[in-house]
């Protein structure tokens, strides 16, 4: 395992990305919407550096079988909570082709929340196949398969304290 993204500039951009949401979201309520699995350990340790009130809400939609997108989104799970009228931050791993995020990001539109935003702790420009607008970026890595940090390859990894990579 090659160590990408050590534990210390994680955290060191976590709470930079967590002090802009701050800023940009003073004084209101924020509900994070957790893409899952792999968003966890970013949508906790932004969470904990946030002073706002910040409620939770998870979707699973899955796209990947091993290595590889099929480029079929499929939702697994639904949010349990309206968002209506509520002011909401995707929170994702990586942004890699782009097409959940857009399926998602209309999908979430049609449920009517006062803003919707995004926050990936990952991007890979390189493999973009739909733009899609990213508000918060923690870093932008080259095309690399990438685990760690919430980050997995058939399930394993995800525990790792950074993101890394395997030649």
């Amino acid at each position: 395992m090659n160590v990408l993204i050590n534990e210390v500039k994680l955290q060191t951009r976590i709470k930079e990305m967590a002090r802009q949401i701050e800023k940009d979201y003073e004084g209101k309520q924020i509900v994070f919407l957790g893409i899952l699995k792999g968003s966890l350990p970013f949508l906790w340790e932004l969470a904990k550096n946030i002073k706002n009130d910040v409620r939770f809400e998870f979707i699973e939609a899955s796209s990947y079988e091993g290595t590889e997108s099929t480029g079929k989104i499929k939702i697994n799970k639904d949010i349990t909570d309206s968002i209506e009228g509520k002011d909401v931050i995707i929170v994702e791993d990586i942004v890699d082709t782009g097409r959940t995020l857009t399926y998602l990001k209309e999908y979430l539109l049609a449920k009517h929340p006062n803003s919707l935003k995004i926050a990936a702790l990952l991007s890979k420009p390189s493999r973009r196949v739909m733009e899609i607008g990213v508000e918060y970026i923690g870093f932008q890595i080259e095309d690399k398969f990438v685990v760690g940090f919430g980050l997995d390859y058939d399930q394993k990894y995800r525990n790792l304290p950074y993101v890394g990579y395997i030649e």
